[in-house]
């Protein structure tokens, strides 16, 4: 049997992957997590065999979330399953330990593929993103753009995140434990990192790099 926990933010789009899953006699839905960050918790609490995680989620997005799985050197393999085939994201969802990654438009006996696959410790990738990810390999020459958030520490990027979803630093200082006055030191760095001068600025970066959903 094949543990799967699901990250996904759109309770009626979890609950039909979940539909879609439990149909599948070698797989269980051990739980379910809304954003980022109880992805994490839950992947340490009920360790699953593999995570089903979506991209673009609030407090912490499904990179944030993969590259902390990763630090904390959790067993769990990560299956992202998305709506975008953008090149950059998919570039950041490989790079940050994931297994496999599916469109949503394809998600259904293709999903119950690469979690079969992604569970035997093989590679998956939907047949769109496997083309775009040759065609990359082909062009090693070729300069990647360089993602500024890059500059930006692991809780650099969680405090972007919350700014940007429209907290305010008493907010966020609730949020992550930490004080008022260090969420704007924080924001004063990160402004400072990017160059923006703005609340606008940092919306316009993080969109435009994955960080946030742009039809939120």
């Amino acid at each position: 049997m094949i543990h799967i926990l699901l990250a996904e933010d759109h309770t009626m789009v979890r609950a039909g992957l979940r539909a879609l899953l439990e149909r599948a006699q070698d797989i269980q839905v051990v739980g379910e997590a809304s954003n980022g960050q109880e992805a994490i918790d839950l992947t340490v609490a009920l360790k699953p065999d593999v995570l089903v995680l979506d991209i673009m989620m609030p407090r912490l997005n499904g990179i944030q979330a993969a590259e902390q799985i990763r630090n904390l050197k959790l067993p769990v393999k990560i299956l992202f399953v998305s709506m975008y085939s953008d090149a950059g994201l998919v570039r950041q969802a490989l790079q940050s330990g994931a297994k496999g990654y599916v469109l949503k438009t394809s998600a259904g006996e293709e999903l119950l593929q690469a979690i079969r696959a992604v569970a035997q410790g093989e590679t998956y990738l939907s047949g769109t993103i496997s083309s775009m990810v040759m065609e990359d390999s082909m062009r090693p020459n070729i300069k990647q753009t360089q993602n500024p958030l890059d500059a930006l520490s692991p809780r650099e990027k969680e405090i972007l995140q919350l700014i940007t979803e429209e907290h305010t630093s008493g907010e966020v200082g609730k949020i992550l434990s930490i004080s008022e006055k260090t969420v704007e030191k924080h924001r004063a760095n990160i402004m400072e990192k990017l160059q923006v001068r703005n609340l606008a600025g940092l919306v316009r970066l993080a969109i435009k790099h994955g960080l946030i959903d742009k039809n939120e």
